[in-house]
């Protein structure tokens, strides 16, 4: 391994480690000498990596926030058959790699007053619920789902996902939902 690699890996370690103890213990809670000392090396070296707790967090939510870029991918996919898809995906890549639970609960936290606002801003720019407002009125208008307000109904679907992905990070042995027992908040 080269030491660019070896420097990439560290560099991964120390964001996988602040992301379980900020999703653990809490951002405000956790000191960057408890990161440092869980992945572990000194203080001194994890800030030649990264200058403050504050730049870990947001190079976290920059990383939860451009993984939600996979909800604009619809094409011409029905609306009820993408959603099931997708959730069938998510499940199977956050049981592959249980940091995405971790990365939801983060991302849900990063949204909340208090936070640091430049993370903050980008938790809450993500675009996700219009997105998916969007393709909740595409199946509206074919009768597939139920009528409403179409933001609201992508609040709740996606205030379910964020509920099942927190359980799961909590429960590794807790099996995934169906996807379409979620869709089914969604259909006529």
């Amino acid at each position: 391994m080269t030491r660019k690699e070896q420097k990439e890996e560290r560099r991964k370690a120390i964001l996988m480690t602040a992301l379980t103890l900020f999703v653990k213990r809490g951002y405000h809670e956790t000191k960057i000498s408890d990161i440092a000392a869980a992945v572990p090396m000194s203080t001194g070296l994890l800030f030649h990596y990264f200058e403050s707790k504050e730049e870990l967090l947001l190079e976290l939510v920059k990383m939860g926030a451009g993984a939600t870029q996979a909800v604009d991918k619809m094409g011409e996919i029905p609306p009820e058959l993408f959603f099931e898809g997708f959730l069938n995906q998510l499940f199977e890549y956050a049981k592959n790699e249980p940091w995405v639970f971790n990365m939801f609960v983060l991302m849900g936290q990063a949204r909340r007053v208090g936070m640091p606002e430049e993370a903050r801003k980008i938790a809450l720019s993500t675009g996700t619920i219009d997105s998916t407002a969007e393709i909740i009125k595409k199946g509206q208008k074919t009768g597939v789902f139920r009528k409403g307000d179409a933001k609201l109904l992508s609040v709740c679907f996606w205030a379910t996902v964020q509920g099942i992905m927190e359980e799961m990070s909590l429960n590794e042995e807790m099996a995934a939902p169906d996807p379409q027992w979620i869709v089914s908040i969604l259909k006529a």
